[in-house]
């Protein structure tokens, strides 16, 4: 009940929409069920019948059926007359009727079309909204394919539900109590016979509920599986032809399909026995409906021939919204399933956000310091246990350690993708949490390892977080980072649109890109992470170049990937379990004759091999104990 309660407070933007919509879904039902009551003159007329109702049947419901009539029909056509203009009256009345039901049908259709598509929208717009304001540990422990399968599998439920089941249910709501009313008018007691299938039309669905809300939700949860499949497979293609693993691939991705597969057909089972069980009490009705009917025009004379032809047929206008609303509870399972899915994701709580009264960040005067740093991604497991060290504005501060050292990991607090678990981080003596996220994050350039471009022109990349930017303030970024020739080699120039992730660029002209974003956002603090590690030698050369431009007069943090770049730094943090084990001067650390010095001393055997001819790459990264992702 809560979700429904949930889903039906997305209708409260659209309710003036959705009211118009219930409006004309109850004249539609009404003047539905009066086109059924028009056939009692009209066979009267055909059989030749106009004296009415036998004596015994005259009842107060049914002069006030005979009122209506008159007041409607009566008005129109001289149901007195003989029966041939009679008839052609009677036809022209229910022709009319007929066009102006219809009118109001395409209303309801319409309008409930428009409430279906503008709660699906505001939905997929309040998910879409809440997933980027999510702290990066959510998109640590959830699967991308998850997050895309309720963005979309799950959202189409939902507007299935909403739009179809919801608007149907009206309908049938409404079709049903007009229906009904029209029939007590004509037969109270044959309207009591009519009911009976009823209670067990509504409640045979009972004992099955359960069951399909629980199958439905393992279909849901299996099409996010081979969502989430597709989804890993295709962004990591590049290591499955290289391993040879197209097989492995396919036999697991088989493997979900087939158990997609085994879990829908085993909803659409228990689903598939709504029509036949509901058919069949329609069924059993009917028939006690042509026994007693037959027996109230024969035997007592309470109905005429034509009250109970018209009777029957509003009787199979009345059993087509009870199936409907006996299978309701299992048509929208799925729907339901995918609502609370759905609402799983909102509900997922926002740890990082700004404070009450949080002040905008307007620039570093003169230091940013760690003071004893903790961070742990799961408790009792810590990640960096007591960081402390300044770093004065303008000066270059380098991180340096082995694999899962926690060099990433300190930098991402800096950011505030995280936050600390204990000690602080502070700005010119400010805990870097009295700063709204987006001044805070706006006054920083990340260029990482794994460059992130859109589908998207190249001027569109460049320009990102900047798209006030003109081309003059884009080309010279592009230049600054010897980016600007090889765009204007390439076919469409800065409109050359660069394929997902960047996919038509080689990876130093994509490092480049991401070295002119940040030329053109100007920021005040740079981290670098790894930021080219994984280029040739002439594109590493190039890129480094661009990147020292970038560095002048700024606050910059580097996860050491190059060692040329680590002499230069300020400061050399060396990390190790999370702790500092060394800093200095790449000279003074030499000298300590440390882990450093190792590092060192390793790169160094490794270019001299490289020069040697041995095939090893000078700019190749360490080994196991040399920086990585941290």
């Amino acid at each position: 009940m809560r979700t429904y309660l949930r889903i039906l407070q997305y209708l409260r933007p659209h309710g003036h929409v959705f009211a118009a919509a219930v409006l004309a879904t109850f004249i539609f039902a009404g003047l539905d069920a009066f086109s059924f009551a028009l056939f009692i003159p009209f066979l009267n007329a055909l059989l030749g019948d106009p004296s009415g109702p036998h004596p015994e049947a005259v009842s107060t419901g049914d002069k006030f059926l005979d009122r209506l009539l008159d007041g409607t029909i009566g008005r129109i056509v001289d149901l007195e007359a003989p029966p041939e203009d009679a008839i052609r009256g009677i036809i022209l009345f229910i022709l009319a009727i007929f066009a102006v039901k219809n009118v109001f049908d395409f209303l309801k259709t319409y309008l409930m079309a428009r409430v279906q598509q503008g709660v699906t929208r505001d939905l997929r717009n309040r998910v879409y909204d809440h997933l980027l304001d999510l702290d990066m540990a959510f998109f640590g422990k959830t699967k991308l394919g998850q997050v895309l399968s309720r963005l979309t599998y799950d959202v189409e439920q939902l507007r299935i539900l909403v739009a179809k089941e919801l608007g149907k249910v009206v309908s049938s709501v409404f079709e049903f109590v007009a229906t009904v009313a029209f029939a007590i008018l004509i037969s109270p007691k044959l309207t009591l016979v009519a009911f009976i299938i009823v209670p067990a039309a509504m409640g045979i669905w009972g004992p099955l509920i359960r069951r399909l809300k629980r199958n439905d939700r393992r279909v849901s949860e299996a099409a996010a599986d081979v969502n989430t499949h597709i989804q890993e497979t295709l962004s990591g293609i590049r290591l499955v032809k290289s391993s040879s693993t197209e097989e492995y691939e396919r036999e697991r991705f088989h493997g979900l399909t087939w158990r997609y597969y085994r879990r829908f057909l085993r909803s659409e089972r228990l689903r598939a026995l709504a029509s036949p069980i509901t058919e069949m009490l329609s069924a059993l009705g009917t028939v006690l409906l042509l026994w007693y009917g037959a027996r109230l025009v024969l035997v007592s004379g309470e109905l005429t021939g034509p009250e109970f032809i018209t009777f029957l047929a509003l009787s199979l206008k009345l059993y087509s919204p009870v199936k409907y609303l006996a299978k309701f509870p299992a048509l929208v399972q799925p729907g339901l399933v995918g609502a609370e899915r759905i609402f799983e994701f909102l509900d997922a709580p926002i740890d990082i956000e700004d404070r009450d009264g949080a002040r905008p960040f307007v620039g570093l005067e003169r230091e940013i310091s760690f003071e004893d740093v903790r961070f742990e991604y799961r408790p009792g497991e810590p990640v960096l246990r007591g960081i402390s060290f300044q770093v004065p504005r303008g000066s270059v501060v380098a991180l340096v350690g082995p694999s899962g050292a926690g060099k990433t990991t300190l930098l991402d607090l800096l950011a505030r993708f995280y936050d600390v678990t204990g000690g602080r981080i502070s700005m010119d003596g400010k805990d870097i949490r009295e700063f709204s996220l987006r001044s805070l994050r706006v006054s920083m350039g990340i260029v990482s390892q794994e460059t992130v471009l859109f589908h998207d022109t190249i001027r569109s990349n460049i320009a990102y977080g900047r798209p006030d930017a003109g081309q003059e303030d884009i080309e010279r970024a592009a230049r600054a980072a010897f980016a600007h020739d090889f765009i204007l080699r390439l076919p469409q120039g800065y409109e050359t649109v660069v394929g997902e992730r960047g996919t038509q660029l080689s990876g130093g002209q994509r490092q480049r890109l991401a070295i002119a974003r940040a030329i053109l956002r100007n920021p005040p603090i740079l981290v670098f992470d790894e930021a080219t590690s994984a280029l040739d030698s002439e594109s590493e050369r190039v890129v480094q170049q661009a990147i020292e431009r970038l560095l002048e007069g700024r606050t910059v943090f580097v996860i050491a990937h190059r060692l040329s770049t680590v002499q230069r730094a300020d400061q050399i943090l060396v990390l190790e379990s999370g702790r500092i084990v060394e800093r200095g001067t790449h000279q003074a650390l030499l000298k300590a004759g440390g882990l450093y010095r190792r590092f060192y001393e390793m790169q160094f055997s490794r270019e001299e091999a490289a020069t040697s001819g041995e095939g090893v790459h000078p700019l190749s990264r360490f080994a196991d104990g040399v920086p990585g992702a941290g």
